[in-house]
């Protein structure tokens, strides 16, 4: 689904900000892609390095997050196996945008939904704490993905419970509980979830980019930010 035919879906509904956010915030345009020379994989692969690398970069801007990535073509997915095996083809395109800021970062709901789905996916690289809600607009059904969570905001999560616009759903959680990451939000739509739960991939092999962007299509829909960012 094109971006166009997504907010047209979404039209007269109101939105809430998916993170605090001022007017008068700077936004910083993030380059995760080979062309960034200032970031090599010795910084990329060490999360702790990578960790300071971010917060130098958002400090030096002024910066209260950094933002970007959709359909980006990135290199940093070679720091885990999940994405890189050394065997099939890589995924190293990002189906969502990312938020990066401080840990314990609120995030709230856009617009109402449902719980769909939760899950801690512990693996180096992975998503780590997960929720992803269900919404219907019009009869049009969709989801958001919330990855790179605080484990605390797994808990109290029914399958099913109803979430209300601008409701707090999460925060950003540390590398330690977030798949090994900077501090930051992976959010995503998806149209299908294809009978996934607690999981859906966030990144994809380049050459089927084009299937796997049509059923994520470009969140900033819901987030209003990107028109922001320096």
């Amino acid at each position: 689904m094109r971006k166009e035919e997504f907010q047209q879906r979404l039209q007269g509904i109101e939105l809430f900000p998916v993170v605090p956010l001022e007017p008068g915030d700077t936004l910083l345009q993030m380059n995760l892609t080979a062309s960034n020379k200032g970031l090599d994989a010795a910084t990329y692969t060490n999360t702790e390095l990578f960790s300071n690398w971010v917060e130098a970069l958002l400090q030096s801007a002024g910066a209260r997050y950094g933002i970007g990535g959709y359909g980006e073509h990135r290199t940093i997915y070679a720091r885990s196996e999940k994405f890189d095996t050394h065997v099939e083809e890589p995924r190293r395109l990002h189906l969502g945008i990312d938020v990066w800021g401080p840990a314990e970062t609120p995030v709230y709901a856009p617009l109402a939904g449902t719980v769909h789905s939760v899950a801690d996916n512990d693996f180096f690289g992975d998503y780590g704490g997960t929720v992803i809600l269900r919404h219907e607009v019009g009869g049009f059904v969709f989801h958001t993905l919330y990855g790179h969570l605080s484990r605390a905001s797994l808990e109290d999560k029914a399958e099913g419970a109803t979430v209300a616009a601008g409701e707090r759903i999460a925060s950003f959680g540390i590398p330690e509980e977030n798949g090994h990451w900077p501090p930051h939000l992976h959010f995503q739509a998806i149209i299908d979830m294809q009978g996934r739960r607690g999981d859906y991939p966030g990144v994809c092999c380049f050459s089927e980019k084009e299937q796997w962007l049509a059923n994520s299509p470009d969140p900033d829909v819901l987030l209003d930010m990107m028109e922001r960012v320096r």
